[in-house]
């Protein structure tokens, strides 16, 4: 299968777009950027995903790709969340409710993605805001 059919594949939904020169290492360290979101719940939220793509964002394409997509993830998560509280604060609490459903989409799709980058794979969060490009 040469570039093009890939192409066609992954822009028509039929295939996921793979980087076989992604080494462990690469694939690995990218996991592990989707994963910090965990450390949010800390409140830290951004910054540990942020120091781990300024760090490597120039040696690995692979490594920038998930480092923004991860980045562009949490900044949107942190902006819906926000949405959400304030919604709350208007409807008395009972929009409140939507952080429960809000919370495992974020899980799952930050355990989704952690295992694409681990398996070479890109992959891109459904409604995510991509500020960085």
């Amino acid at each position: 299968m040469h570039t093009g059919e890939i192409f066609n594949e992954v822009v028509h939904g039929k295939g996921r777009l793979h980087d076989p020169l992604a080494v462990e290492g690469e694939r690995t360290y990218s996991m592990f950027m989707h994963l910090m979101l965990i450390v949010a719940h800390m409140g830290v939220p951004i910054a540990p995903t942020l120091i781990m793509w300024a760090i490597k964002k120039d040696k690995s394409p692979f490594i920038d790709d998930h480092g923004r997509e991860a980045l562009n993830f949490q900044i949107s998560l942190i902006i819906y969340w926000v949405g959400i509280l304030l919604l709350g604060l208007v409807t008395c609490g009972v929009a409140w409710v939507l952080y429960v459903p809000f919370y495992v989409l974020a899980v799952a799709g930050m355990v989704l993605a952690a295992i694409a980058a681990n398996k070479g794979d890109y992959y891109r969060y459904p409604m995510t805001i991509r500020f960085l490009s």
